[in-house]
């Protein structure tokens, strides 16, 4: 029976494990390979880990440093950044890993998704779109960008969103820099609209600050999957880092319970 997944989002910079706030202030929490081995004792769903350097450098993806991951990771791994050819996503699934994701590549130029899809499968090509709100006191959009936030792209989120799923892309990450580590909830609205216009599976990061954070997007999106990073790496108010993950009994109960109220139709 297909369920919500939940899971957890390593950002990577300078080789190390680091938390941002709004796609700034990268702060160091620790080694991203011990990072996975905790995650595996927690049997997380899947583990989706991001390079945050490469694509801004200009640098080829780190395959030692991916096939490092891959090689620990007992659990789906979706590894993006740096990727802008076929043959660099053809080389990162050769290591181990089950899906790579796009950003800026796959916005410039949606026949990068087709051209890997057509190689590698449609189930292994992921699209991330990172979106920022703009607000005046009379109107408010959203706005798609690129390079840890630093170049606006001239498409609209649902229109590029929609043209990456005609072009072959297997799952499509909205991921809210406004509420990048501010730990103050998803931005459910951005969530469901995309969940309405989309048919391919959606994760959706940015905010979450508790399991109930969660919960409630599965009562809001149903399945959906859920990614965060600072839910996952820091404890308590004053954000004490700490690897942690529901057990299988919460992760199923939260799951249930979200699921129970999208079908009952949870309040907005």
């Amino acid at each position: 029976m297909l369920r919500p997944r939940i899971i957890p989002t390593l950002l990577i910079h300078d080789g190390g494990l680091v938390k941002t706030v709004r796609f700034d202030s990268p702060k160091y929490v620790g080694d991203p390979i011990n990072a996975v081995k905790i995650f595996n004792e927690k049997d997380a769903d899947e583990l989706f880990a991001v390079d945050i350097d490469a694509t801004a450098l200009n640098h080829e993806p780190d395959y030692r440093l991916i096939e490092n991951l891959a090689a620990e990771c007992r659990m789906p791994l979706c590894y993006g950044g740096g990727i802008t050819t076929v043959e660099q996503a053809e080389h990162i699934i050769s290591l181990g890993v089950e899906k790579v994701a796009l950003s800026k590549a796959a916005i410039d130029d949606p026949t990068l998704v087709t051209r890997i899809a057509e190689r590698l499968g449609r189930q292994s090509v992921v699209a991330v779109i990172d979106i920022k709100r703009n607000s005046t006191l009379f109107h408010q959009s959203e706005e798609v960008v690129t390079v840890n936030a630093r170049i606006r792209a001239p498409v609209k989120p649902l229109d590029i969103a929609k043209r990456l799923e005609e072009a072959g892309v297997g799952e499509i990450v909205i991921n809210s820099v406004d509420r990048d580590g501010m730990q103050q909830g998803y931005d459910l609205e951005l969530a469901r609209k995309f969940r309405e216009q989309l048919g391919v599976p959606l994760t959706v990061l940015g905010g979450a600050g508790s399991l109930d954070d969660v919960e409630e997007l599965i009562a809001q999106c149903g399945l959906v999957g859920a990614a965060a990073g600072s839910l996952f790496v820091f404890k308590g108010a004053r954000k004490a880092v700490l690897i942690n993950y529901p057990d299988m009994a919460a992760k199923a109960a939260l799951c249930r319970k979200g699921l129970e109220r999208h079908q009952q139709g949870a309040p907005s």
